[in-house]
């Protein structure tokens, strides 16, 4: 068998269900499903995966979750949602790098008329949905999204946008307003059908990989921090409060991923580093079996194109020169005797029979505020054939000049935990968790507390019924977005 099939034996489906209420402070709920689902993949394409796709960024609800963050599962991840009045179903990549949603609409120029990826693309047309309308230059949402009026600006000139992605793709048009429809939590793993208003871009031309057919959607629902993005939308209009949690499960697949306050478990958690666009915390030490790394005491220090980023929409984790090298050195302390090989040009792997857990160091990184992530040999080590196993780990110094200095830490460090992303008080928390179980969140309009479980949604699954907004599980980042 060839390494092209070992890996694709390796791939699942991923598809998330999102759980949200429509009342103030409430959750809502989203199937998602994963871009590459049941496409063949090589080794190259999971870093290839990780340099396209490091600029975006996601939002989340309160919803139960599906996918896998295994490595061999890298790929863009999308959704579907419902927009207009009538509704119709659009695709878009989930993206926690970048802020607006976005949907290619009709008379665009340069958009994709099919998609690769199986799925029908859609064109969306203000003018055939009642609840439409247009917003102008001179609007609120606008002038704030912009920090002040654009020049040339008069009463009939609409708000237009223009997004460049780190991959040279690039989108631009105008913004409209319109319905989105979902589903809101109303019972201990139940919910409702419910709807919104939200300011999102009309796509007029696009560029680059967004108008290709291979990996076509219908556009990108961005879910950074901004005001303009759809998270902060509905929480502004007091449906939801800007905290969300996932748990992705590498085990069985599938997880939770819920928006709202968490109630139960209860853990710590490290300040983020404000006003920064993405997820930054401070990271103090690495401690590699027991053993703290003798590097550079500022290599860690937060500023522009440096520090931490947590980024569960990338697949592997990248680390500066200075701590990729005396890590790896240690770990491989364990197994002196073991034969390292590149494959692909780009993957650190070697031969290997055995349990790596009893084989190979646990590491553990310490973060400001005491809190410590635990990343364990069957995490950061891949299997790609019975005996041969890869490194996860990745020098961030031979991916880019300009990301040299950063610690990015995706799927690989973030999966079989429950993360917690506090945006109102600026603090991310996580602790070990079966993302099998459930948790519970608290509806801020009632009081109730509410559990929300964990999927692995497929195509035949009975949660793949209902309305909804279909919303991915991870939050996607790109790491050359970062830079």
């Amino acid at each position: 068998m060839d390494l092209l099939r070992l890996v694709a034996v390796l791939f699942m489906f991923l598809v998330v269900q999102l759980h949200m209420p429509i009342l103030s402070r409430g959750n809502l709920v989203f199937k998602v499903q994963h871009k590459f689902a049941a496409q063949e993949r090589s080794l190259t394409a999971f870093k290839a995966h990780d340099v396209q796709r490091h600029r975006r960024i996601l939002y989340a609800a309160d919803l139960p979750l599906g996918g896998s963050g295994h490595p061999a599962e890298a790929g863009l991840y999308f959704t579907k949602l419902e927009l207009g009045n009538p509704s119709h179903d659009y695709h878009v990549q989930v993206d926690t790098g970048s802020d607006i949603l976005w949907v290619n609409c009709i008379n665009c120029d340069k958009c994709p008329t099919r998609s690769d990826l199986g799925i029908k693309l859609m064109l969306y047309d203000p003018k055939s949905s009642t609840s439409a309308s247009k917003v102008y230059c001179g609007d609120e949402f606008c002038t704030s999204t912009y920090n002040g009026v654009l020049p040339g600006c008069n009463k009939d000139v609409l708000c237009q946008y223009n997004v460049v992605y780190g991959d040279g793709s690039s989108t631009a048009g105008y913004f409209v307003k319109d319905t989105v429809n979902f589903d809101r939590i109303s019972g201990n793993f139940q919910t409702v059908s419910a709807n919104g208003t939200i300011i999102f871009g009309c796509g007029a031309v696009q560029s680059g990989g967004l108008g290709s057919s291979t990996e076509a959607l219908d556009g990108i629902l961005g879910f950074g921090q901004s005001n303009s993005s759809m998270l902060s939308q509905l929480a502004s209009a007091g449906k939801v409060k800007r905290v969300f949690s996932h748990c992705l499960d590498s085990v069985n697949g599938g997880g939770i991923f819920a928006i709202g306050e968490l109630v139960s478990p209860k853990f710590n958690t490290t300040p983020m580093v404000p006003n920064m666009a993405h997820y930054n915390v401070v990271m103090k030490n690495i401690e590699v079996g027991g053993s703290v790394l003798e590097i550079p005491t500022d290599v860690f220090d937060s500023g522009d194109r440096k520090g931490t980023i947590l980024d569960s929409g990338t697949t592997l984790a990248y680390f500066p020169d200075v701590v990729y090298e005396p890590m790896m050195n240690k770990i491989m302390e364990r197994q002196p005797g073991l034969t390292l090989h590149t494959v692909e040009d780009q993957f650190t792997c070697f031969r290997y029979i055995g349990n790596v857990d009893d084989g190979f160091p646990v590491v553990k990184f310490h973060f400001d505020g005491s809190l410590t992530l635990s990343v364990y040999p069957h995490d950061y080590l891949f299997q790609i054939r019975e005996d041969l196993w890869c490194f996860g780990w990745q020098n961030s110094g031979l991916q880019s000049k300009d990301g040299r200095d950063m610690t990015l830490l995706g799927d690989l460090v973030l999966s079989n935990k429950l993360v917690m992303y506090d945006i109102e008080n600026q603090a991310i928390g996580w602790t070990e968790y079966n993302c099998s179980s459930s948790i519970k969140v608290k509806d801020e309009t009632t009081g109730s507390v509410y559990s929300v479980g964990s999927h692995n949604i497929s195509p035949a699954s009975c949660l793949m019924s209902g309305k909804g907004v279909t919303v991915l599980l991870l939050l996607l980042a790109m790491f050359h977005r970062f830079m």
